[in-house]
């Protein structure tokens, strides 16, 4: 049964409608959350990152210039919408040039790339099967390969992201670090 608190920051399942991350992808946001200093201690020039649940590109356009010319950067989603948002930004910001994006389903990436560097910002909570996403994840990964797992404060508890970790250590994965990043519980993941 959900109470009140569940509703008003929507803590059950669903999935973020494309129109709603413009309340997310504002200049505002800077000032709590830069994407470039929570990402550069993990991308380097040269890099293949996989992001996924992109959104419209918050994080995926600071991750293109992050890897440089010689890296890339695969935006993964179930919404096609978001997609192509995030493509006419990535335009505009004249770094497309090193830009994939790709559409999955829930389940299954559909990816057979080995990552340097993996993003989930802000959107586990909306997967139905957590833990096979964190296999999906797994199999994404190099030797040397971290994956950032990131969850909103409002929406997700500490007991349900103590369940996360606790799905990931289930899923092979090893937990490397709790960065610190505004209004958010994080994790950094690295192989077992």
């Amino acid at each position: 049964m959900k109470n009140i608190f569940d509703i008003i920051f929507a803590r059950y399942r669903h999935i973020c409608p494309w129109w709603f991350c413009y309340a997310f992808d504002n200049p505002l946001r800077k000032l709590f959350q830069d994407p470039y200093e929570i990402l550069a201690p993990y991308v380097k020039q040269g890099f293949t990152v996989i992001d996924i649940g992109p959104g419209m590109g918050y994080f995926t356009i600071p991750l293109l210039k992050l890897a440089g010319k010689d890296g890339r950067v695969i935006a993964v989603d179930i919404q096609e919408k978001m997609l192509t948002v995030l493509k006419r930004r990535a335009i505009k910001a004249r770094v497309n040039g090193n830009l994939m994006t790709h559409l999955s389903t829930p389940n299954d990436f559909g990816l057979h790339e080995k990552a340097d560097f993996i993003l989930a910002f802000w959107m586990l909570h909306e997967v139905p099967d957590k833990i096979q996403f964190l296999k999906n994840v797994k199999k994404l990964m190099k030797g040397t390969t971290c994956a950032l797992i990131v969850e909103p404060k409002l929406h997700v508890t500490k007991m349900a992201f103590d369940r996360t970790i606790q799905m990931a250590e289930e899923s092979g994965l090893k937990i490397r670090a709790y960065p610190a990043i505004s209004l958010s519980r994080a994790i950094l993941l690295t192989q077992s």
